[in-house]
């Protein structure tokens, strides 16, 4: 290769190493993007609504982002902590005492010839109470990174405002980064993207309101602790397909099971038959406000952005895998693949073969003509 290509290849690769390092700060900025471009359609609507002017939808949007985050943190964040600290202090040394005493009374439930052959449990204790003990002290051992994710937060808030107040500005600074024959095709697909995230969002917002709501109920019939908090948990992690619904279903049947262990099996009942119901009636009926993917596709993307980004990654799997989708089919099938023609000297020779294919039925003799013709280069 000349030293230009050598010096563009290098300078491809040193670009690939720097988005690489940066990744979760490029997750993060496109977390702001998806918000925005929500927030934007939200203030769209007010001024057509409410007659308001863009200044002042704007605003209101931004009130009401910033109003559903506070409002979040303090219905979840604090009872939460809260109920952790509860468990890995209080309930888990009980459940092991309950488990050593269980351990103690079980030969004499068990008939006496089938003793020896239980396995030996002397070691259990010992092994069991250092883990306790360990976690008890470590309780608060995954918020040691709270400051962190509390500047990540700010950042991905002001970012979001910034592109809200002046979108049309940073896109066309985008659009500006790629030839200019091809400026307009990209505005197209940057407007195509933004349709189908906002879709995604409205029926991902539908969907998370009417999972929530109903979780709430059913813990609330069934007198499980933070209620509200864990309806509301239920209902984002349902925005996270396949994985979400199962998290979710873990905090609230390990506080039943140290409560009353029939609970744990009612919000298991609860909890499938809610996914159920948003798998089989709700998903289909909102449908048409998403974006549709495959199954399939649906998991693997979330397997390949969990494994390289993490669970940021995973959270916005569906969003990133929305954005792929058209950009893929817009610019790899329908730009390049779709025009991509053979060379017409190729073609010709193709042509003139199959004339004389046509002039012998014989397999064999059409084998014969297609070697002479010189097409078995």
């Amino acid at each position: 290769m000349l030293l230009g290509q050598w010096l563009g290849f290098l300078a491809l690769v040193l670009s690939a190493y720097i988005l690489w390092q940066i990744r979760q700060v490029l997750l993060i900025v496109f977390a702001a993007i998806l918000l925005a471009t929500a927030l934007n359609k939200l203030a769209r609507k007010l001024q057509h609504k409410l007659k308001l002017k863009r200044p002042a939808g704007v605003l209101v949007a931004i009130g009401i982002f910033i109003a559903v985050l506070v409002g979040f943190f303090i219905l979840i964040v604090p009872p939460f902590i809260s109920q952790f600290q509860e468990l890995t202090t209080t309930k888990f040394p009980q459940i092991l005492q309950s488990a050593t005493q269980w351990r103690t009374n079980l030969p004499s439930y068990i008939p006496a010839p089938l003793v020896p052959y239980l396995p030996d449990l002397n070691d259990l204790d010992r092994q069991v109470q250092p883990l306790v003990k360990s976690v008890a002290g470590q309780s608060l051992s995954i918020f040691s990174s709270s400051l962190a994710v509390i500047l990540n937060l700010l950042f991905l808030v002001v970012l979001t405002i910034m592109l809200l107040a002046q979108p049309m500005a940073y896109r066309q600074a985008f659009v500006v980064l790629f030839p200019s024959f091809y400026r307009q095709r990209i505005d197209g697909i940057l407007s195509e993207c933004e349709v189908s995230l906002g879709k995604w969002f409205g029926g991902a917002l539908l969907s998370t309101i009417v999972v929530g709501g109903l979780s709430t109920v059913g813990l609330l019939i069934l007198g499980i602790p933070l209620a509200l908090a864990q309806g509301i948990v239920a209902g984002l992690f349902n925005l996270i397909p396949n994985v979400g619904p199962t998290i979710s279903v873990v905090l609230p049947m390990s506080i039943a099971l140290l409560d009353e262990p029939w609970k744990a099996v009612a919000i298991f009942i609860v909890y499938f038959l809610i996914q159920q119901f948003e798998s089989n009636l709700l998903t289909p009926y909102i449908m048409a406000q998403q974006v549709s993917l495959l199954p399939a596709l649906t998991l693997i993307s979330q397997v390949f952005f969990t494994t390289f980004f993490g669970f940021l990654g995973l959270l916005l799997a569906i969003p990133l895998t929305v954005v792929a989708k058209i950009w893929i089919n817009a610019v790899l099938i329908e730009d390049i693949l779709d025009r991509w023609k053979a060379p017409q000297s190729r073609i010709k020779r193709a042509s003139d073969r199959d004339k004389l294919a046509d002039s012998y039925p014989d397999p064999q003799l059409e084998t014969e003509i297609v070697i002479r013709s010189g097409d078995g280069e």
